[in-house]
């Protein structure tokens, strides 16, 4: 075993960078990320197997080892996205890269090495033919061949009694044997190769008969389970439109219960009022002597309030008629002042006179 892996013995023929996706396999729709960060993604060309693969590693962990076949597509789902299926790992790779200049790149190496795996399976194919054919036709020629060999090679010593032409016919026919019977153990092997292959046809022809009567015995089974199933349908709708009518018969119960219990509680809210109302009926006599006591003293109230009304408007005649006289007042106060004012200037002004009549004698 080499301690070098496979892929580090392949040449790289182109590389890029891309963020690696894996499909969710329980869900089949989410993707599930690969790598944390942009990572290596690499074709690489096996030319001792004439095979390609898309490879890429991170750290020491290989997320992508995928041989492509020329069955595979690769599928833009986006601008800056692709996948492809491998049926072989069973999953479906997604990459997402920086550019959309980069996918398409990327896409079209991948077509490139699709229709190169599809020219070198072929060739191969063509090379398993021919090589096939020639096998047969080399098998079915050695027999005749070798007898025509052994019985010319009788004639020469029949012919010849020595030297070296002799040899040569020995060696020649000694060859000639030893393909003899390598052809027929090839014979023997193939024959038990047949044999072999008759035995497994019949095997797998009986465990052919075995699951086509095992299916009809299935079949039959399914059918009665289907029938099975759909009785047990029809009684399951059954029942559950007798749950819906004893559900709709439930809510009822528990509506009419519901407007039973306000009903009660209305009876006993009237109850109570009709209680309250009986006591106050108690009460109505002497209500009545108090609302006529009380009558009386608002009419009396009334009086002393019409008389104390007749007492406002007198005073407030008065108010308006003192304020009046004060208006008066005041006016002929001011006038008084005026007039005093001018006295006294004038009595100022004869001061003043006979001062200086007073400086001048």
């Amino acid at each position: 075993i080499s301690p070098v892996p496979p892929y580090f013995r392949e040449q790289p023929i182109f590389t890029t960078r891309a963020h690696v996706f894996q499909i969710d396999p329980s869900t089949k729709k989410n993707w599930v990320p690969a790598s944390k960060q942009a990572v290596t993604v690499s074709y690489f060309y096996d030319s001792t197997r004439n095979s390609y693969r898309i490879i890429s590693v991170d750290g020491a962990k290989v997320i992508i080892n995928s041989t492509i076949t020329p069955n595979m597509t690769f599928t833009k789902t986006s601008q800056k996205f692709g996948q492809w299926a491998d049926s072989r790992a069973n999953t479906v790779f997604g990459l997402g890269f920086p550019s959309e200049q980069q996918l398409t790149k990327f896409a079209e190496k991948f077509q490139e090495v699709k229709e190169a795996a599809k020219l070198a399976r072929d060739r191969s194919q063509e090379k398993i033919e021919t090589s096939s054919n020639h096998s047969q036709e080399s098998g079915r020629e050695t027999p005749s061949s070798t007898r025509a060999s052994s019985v010319n090679g009788t004639d020469d010593e029949k012919a010849s009694h020595g030297g070296p032409a002799e040899a040569h016919l020995k060696s020649e026919n000694d060859k000639l044997k030893l393909a003899l019977a390598q052809s027929s153990s090839n014979v023997k092997k193939w024959e038990t190769e047949l044999q072999t292959l008759r035995e497994s046809n019949a095997r797998l022809s009986t465990a052919l008969q075995e699951s086509a009567t095992s299916i009809e015995h299935w079949k039959k089974q399914f059918s009665a389970c289907k029938e099975e199933n759909d009785q047990l349908r029809s009684k399951i709708e059954e029942l559950e439109e007798q749950c819906n009518e004893i559900n709709k018969e439930k809510e009822r119960n528990a509506q009419l219960s519901r407007r039973l219990q306000e009903l009660e509680t209305e009876l006993q809210d009237k109850e109570l009022e009709l209680e309250e109302l009986r006591k106050q009926g108690e009460v109505i006599p002497q209500l009545m002597s108090e609302c006529e006591t009380v009558s009386q003293q608002l009419q009396a109230a009334e009086k002393k309030n019409k008389d104390l009304e007749e007492k406002v408007r007198t005073l407030r005649t008065e108010v308006e008629e003192s304020k009046h006289r004060q208006t008066n007042l005041k006016t002929e106060l001011k006038n008084f002042l005026d007039v005093l004012d001018g006295k006294i200037d004038e009595l100022h002004d004869f001061r003043q006179g006979l001062s200086k009549l007073g400086v001048d004698n």
